[in-house]
């Protein structure tokens, strides 16, 4: 993975105290080194720090992977609901690491991910994602994303912690 991100000094190292209960979209991007049309989060609604964060993505028809998925009925991609998932939880284990600036989170495995009903443009996107077990250089999560009070997909991401710059493909870690 090549990408980079501004520094986020603006952001103190985690505590119940000082994390902050949203970001919008400019805050996300000092945060997070995903760009569009790859950034999947627009805002983040909810905080509890060691434990869970709530994001929101709003589906729009401009999204780029409408035109061929599917001509004629537009669904968003499976795969990039959990990758908002993964975004979701990233910015939750970045926002309490004081090196956030020099660390990427980076997919080691996705299980369990079920999809419960299509995701159309004009859907907006509730990503609520619960930290299951967190290590220094690991964590796993279960995210759950609704549409309208509704289950729309769910899934368990293990994540790791890697400094930035790291050769990942030698590692065994997808970014």
């Amino acid at each position: 993975m090549t990408e980079t991100a501004q520094p986020v000094a603006e952001f103190a190292a985690a505590t119940e105290a000082n994390l902050p209960q949203s970001l919008d979209v400019i805050a996300i991007q000092k945060l997070l080194p995903h760009r569009y049309p790859f950034l999947l989060i627009d805002r983040i609604v909810e905080v509890k720090a060691h434990e869970s964060i709530v994001a929101i993505k709003n589906v729009t028809v401009n999204e780029p992977f409408f035109p061929g998925h599917f001509p004629g009925q537009p669904i968003m991609p499976g795969v990039l609901i959990v990758e908002a998932m993964a975004q979701a939880g990233a910015a939750l284990l970045l926002l309490e690491m004081p090196n956030r600036a020099e660390m990427l989170v980076m997919f080691a495995s996705i299980e369990r991910a079920r999809f419960r009903r299509p995701v159309v443009p004009g859907d907006q996107l509730r990503i609520e994602v619960k930290v299951l077990a967190w290590r220094s250089t690991a964590a796993r999560m279960e995210g759950i994303a609704y549409v309208d009070g509704k289950k729309v997909a769910e899934g368990r991401v293990t994540c790791r912690l890697v400094p930035r710059g790291m050769k990942a493909a030698a590692e065994g870690v997808e970014g």
